[in-house]
């Protein structure tokens, strides 16, 4: 038997240390054996006792891999006893198991279909129907279906409206669909009922630094990755906290970056990117013959003044082509851009105000082929600063052309080192390193921009690879 606790801070002195030791051991007994029964998830009904055995050996079918047998065991269970939430839960996990052996979405329709059906039957343990649901919702986002995850997810928080993870899930439901709104309210629900959870702290910063709401931003983001909590590991949350913290003007930025770097997110501390391919040669600045791409700059250089011409022509007649930069990285001052292929796709519209310099380019499908890219004229007026930022992916190369450029007042840093622009001269460098911009001159800047396929990506992995 334990002993009884003393019951004052000052009988607690009186306690002999093996006595306390044996004390804090059978604790530590009872809490170990609180915490595995916590664990084990209740997934048996009272009819489902009656035939564990027969549910048993289905389930030990599974686990030994043997997923056609188990499928057809969990099968005959179900048409045997269509009420049992047990079996028809195997049957899901079965059919699951299976679209991953086969690799068949039809499958995984299937199982999915399936998870939903253990829900509706009658006396189901509520640790059946969350793990059922769960793993439908789980499904349903993997096959792309985000609006079917989204109302697999809202029936989980009707079910168990105290649960917060559930919570968590549906504001990243949102997320997927771009609903950041409805999200941002999700995660302030979750804060107010449990204002130390790190997950729905990471994930409100987001959304607050997604609205531009930098300072703010910054709390939420650091409490939540100092949680620790599952789920705030991710690398998206140490970039815009460093990039919060950059844009205020604080050298912390660093210091998450370098976290970042550690933890295996980032390339370097220099080179955050997150849509990367291993391997890749990496360097902020290269020369055109490092590229290996002498073909593109050559014609880029010789050809300069009609790409220039081409372009000024567009940009004096009609300024509204030029449409403002739309992904909020300017601090301050005038920047618009005019694009003419963007992720691989040639914008057809714009080449017929710019034809010659369409036709140049067509010959080089390194660029006009790069669907993690763009080829783009590019105005920055006096008065400009592009924030420290960093490109979404090391598979390009960004050229960076000359075609109007103010004697002195415009510069450019990749890493730790500026450069300046030249008319009629060609910058290569890496924008999955930070690079920030400054156009302190008299006048506007006019540059041509051309991405490329990162050299030393196969022909195979330019074909294959998503597009940005």
């Amino acid at each position: 038997s334990v002993p009884a606790q003393p019951t004052s801070p000052e009988s607690e002195e009186n306690v002999q240390p093996a006595e306390k030791s044996y004390v804090e051991s059978v604790m530590n007994c009872l809490l170990n054996l609180l915490a595995k029964k916590k664990k084990k998830p209740k997934l048996l009904n009272k009819f489902d006792k009656t035939i564990k055995a027969e549910l048993d050996a289905a389930e030990k079918l599974r686990k030994k891999g043997k997923v056609e047998e188990a499928l057809r065991a969990f099968e005959a269970l179900v048409n045997q006893y269509p009420q049992s939430p047990r079996a028809r839960y195997g049957k899901a996990q079965s059919e699951d198991d299976l679209a991953e052996k086969m690799r068949s979405n039809e499958m995984l329709q299937q199982a999915i279909k399936t998870y939903d059906e253990v829900v509706s039957l009658p006396n189901v343990p509520s640790d059946l129907i969350k793990l059922s649901l769960k793993r439908e919702a789980d499904r349903q986002q993997f096959l792309g279906r985000m609006r079917g995850s989204l109302v697999t997810l809202q029936k989980l928080v009707q079910l168990f409206p105290s649960e917060t993870s559930f919570k968590n899930d549906l504001g990243v439901g949102y997320l997927l669909i771009g609903d950041n709104s409805n999200a941002k309210k999700v995660y302030e629900e979750v804060l107010s009922l449990a204002p130390n959870d790190g997950f729905a702290k990471v994930h409100y910063g987001f959304i607050l630094k997604a609205e531009n709401k930098i300072a703010e931003s910054i709390p939420y983001l650091q409490e939540g990755l100092e949680s620790g909590d599952p789920g705030t590991d991710d690398g998206r949350f140490y970039f815009h906290l460093g990039d919060a913290l950059q844009r205020m003007g604080n050298k912390e930025a660093y210091k998450w970056y370098e976290l970042g770097y550690q933890r295996g997110h980032f390339a370097s501390v220099w080179q955050r990117s997150l849509y990367n391919v291993k391997g890749l040669k990496a360097q902020p600045w290269w020369t055109a013959k490092e590229t290996g791409y002498t073909e593109l700059v050559k014609s880029l250089e010789k050809n300069w003044k009609l790409i220039r011409d081409e372009g000024l022509a567009v940009m004096d007649k009609k300024r509204s082509l030029f449409l403002p930069e739309d992904e909020n990285l300017r601090e301050k001052g005038d920047w618009s851009q005019f694009t003419l292929w963007q992720q691989g796709r040639k914008n057809e519209n714009a080449c017929k105000s710019v034809p010659k310099t369409c036709a140049l380019l067509e010959r080089f499908p390194e660029a006009t082929g790069c669907r993690r890219g763009q080829i783009k004229y590019s105005i920055m007026h006096p008065g400009t600063h592009v924030w420290p930022h960093t490109g979404p992916t090391n598979c390009r190369l960004r050229m960076h052309l000359g075609l109007v450029i103010p004697k002195e007042g415009c510069r450019i840093r990749c890493a730790q080192e500026n450069r300046d622009w030249e008319e009629g001269k060609v910058l290569i460098f890496d924008d999955s390193f930070e690079h920030e911009v400054w156009q302190d001159a008299e006048s506007y800047r006019l540059i041509f921009i051309v991405d490329v396929w990162h050299p030393e990506l196969t022909a195979q992995q330019r074909r294959t690879l998503p597009a940005i």
